[in-house]
């Protein structure tokens, strides 16, 4: 399954949000999308998830404008984990992710056994199996949005879209979280802070900066020093690692030269 962004400018309040931007998604891969704040990531995504329609230029599904498609239509497809998702209803963790299940359900295709089966592995995936009982209400941030992802993979999608998926998680659940979306049998694309995650876990990188998509490749393609220090005005020395890898170590403001570290590159 094909998803791209042709061209598409967004704008609110009458501030230029997105301008020209394209970007194709291959299936099967994990593409990143970084940038600094405000540079349009979030607004991106929305529109690739058929949120929000652009001013010019289209956003197609397998060729198919996302705008003409019904929203349950575009549920079956594709999956968003937004920042922010939250209910005031008094609901269990587990009924939260059973919303997942809501596109693929209909008067003819009531619930059943395989929605219960595909509710309780995402929610084993997550690790959130102990708290399933739980109220969403007593729930952490970091619970929250596990259970969030959790509840895109009970949608079974072919593409996965997370707006900052890691955000609220620790050190440990922000790493085994992009390691599980990695492992999925389908097309994510993340919005992420950490250049390090995006490094290490996505098979290409999108940067934007002033709403625009200023380099795409792989990571050690797009995430040099001198972007780095251009688009986020820090300076960084960069590990070259195998398969298109990268790691990135940030400088302290005013450090110089004569302390950087000697660069490696890691075959």
């Amino acid at each position: 399954m094909t998803l791209a962004a042709c061209n598409v400018s967004w704008s609110t309040g009458g501030v230029s949000i997105l301008r020209d931007v394209s970007l194709d998604v291959v299936p099967g891969e994990f593409l990143g999308i970084v940038g600094p704040n405000g540079s349009g990531k979030t607004s991106l995504m929305s529109l690739l998830a058929g949120l929000r329609r652009p001013r010019s230029g289209r956003v197609l599904l397998d060729g198919d404008a996302v705008e003409k498609l019904g929203r349950k239509d575009i549920a079956r497809r594709i999956a968003l984990v937004e920042q922010q998702a939250e209910t005031s209803e008094r609901i269990s963790a587990r009924r939260a992710v059973e919303l997942g299940r809501t596109p693929h359900l209909g008067p003819f295709t009531p619930w059943s056994a395989r929605d219960d089966a595909i509710v309780d592995e995402a929610i084993r995936n997550v690790g959130m199996a102990e708290l399933a009982a739980r109220l969403w209400h007593t729930l952490s941030g970091g619970e929250r949005q596990r259970l969030h992802i959790a509840r895109a993979l009970a949608q079974q999608p072919q593409i996965l879209l997370l707006d900052e998926p890691t955000n609220h998680l620790d050190v440990g659940h922000q790493i085994g979280l992009l390691h599980l979306v990695r492992q999925q049998k389908l097309t994510a694309v993340a919005a992420l802070h950490d250049l390090n995650h995006a490094a290490t876990f996505c098979d290409r990188v999108a940067l934007m900066s002033g709403g625009r998509i200023v380099a795409s490749g792989r990571p050690n393609e797009v995430l040099t020093e001198e972007r780095i220090r251009g688009v986020f005005g820090v300076d960084a020395d960069v590990e070259f690692h195998g398969e298109g890898r990268c790691h990135i170590r940030y400088r302290a403001p005013g450090s110089p030269a004569a302390e950087r570290p000697m660069l490696k590159r890691i075959s």
